[in-house]
């Protein structure tokens, strides 16, 4: 059976079209296994990270599951000296999401938003519908219409894979 998550009441009251993908999980899996549940390639699976800035604001960021957070280039985009994560237990609290189900849609209160550039060339991306084993895939542009969002280079810049020189 579909739930529906404020991430689809959103989307539904939006009109905004995705796909859902559910899966079974019981508790927060990696974003490769989540991946690997739905049947989808890895690099069009996004989890969502939040942040707090040495200002005190929090930000949210929007990157490929398999890939790591770049404080340095997180902290630039956000305009901020130095950004952090924010410690698990604060998650619900702040956001009304938990670890493994957070969203950049339907948060408390909004904050500023940020997604890797990668996104823009793909033709849809998928991310956490707000509940664990729950996610939903649309196009970046349709997110676009639904939250006030920036891209940015996001992640560490990684070696190419076979690359032998040194």
């Amino acid at each position: 059976m579909d739930i529906k998550t404020n991430v689809h009441r959103v989307l539904d009251k939006k009109k905004i079209k995705y796909i859902s993908h559910i899966y079974e999980a019981a508790e927060a899996v990696s974003g490769a296994e989540a991946a690997k549940k739905m049947g989808l390639p890895a690099d069009r699976v996004f989890k969502t990270l939040v942040t707090s800035g040495r200002s005190g604001a929090h930000y949210v960021f929007v990157i490929p599951v398999e890939e790591e957070l770049d404080l340095k280039k997180a902290a630039c985009a956000a305009g901020e000296k130095n950004i952090s994560m924010i410690p698990q237990k604060d998650l619900l609290p702040l956001t009304g999401y938990v670890h493994g189900g957070c969203s950049p849609i339907g948060m408390k209160k909004f904050f500023p938003t940020f997604i890797h550039t990668s996104a823009e060339k793909k033709e849809t991306i998928t991310f956490s519908a707000g509940r664990i084993g729950s996610h939903v895939e649309m196009p970046p542009s349709e997110l676009e219409k639904v939250i006030d969002l920036k891209y940015a280079d996001l992640i560490s810049a990684s070696e190419s894979k076979g690359d032998v020189t040194k």
